[in-house]
């Protein structure tokens, strides 16, 4: 697994909730292996990247993600299932 930004994740997560408009909970951090268990359950959770091109680029991304970068989130929530548990990267 590549090193990604804490600071994406938890910006991702934030403007996620607000930008849906829901009630959402305080962002949770989770590690490794809360991680390995959620990628086990793909019909359960919905893994979402917001970092931008050149941040994958530079960083790599992680097998299953989906790619919405926080400059395109605003316009394609209609993209993000609602019914799922929203892992962001």
């Amino acid at each position: 697994m590549r090193a990604y930004c804490w600071a994406c994740v938890l910006t991702g997560l934030l403007a996620f909730g607000l930008a849906c408009g829901q009630n959402t909970k305080a962002p949770k951090e989770i590690d490794y292996d809360e991680l390995s268990k959620l990628m086990e359950q793909p019909g359960k959770v919905y893994f979402l990247d917001v970092r931008e091109p050149y941040e994958i680029e530079k960083l790599g991304s992680v097998k299953g993600y989906v790619n919405i970068p926080m400059s395109q989130l605003a316009a394609r929530l209609n993209e993000i299932p609602k019914d799922k548990l929203i892992v962001t990267l």
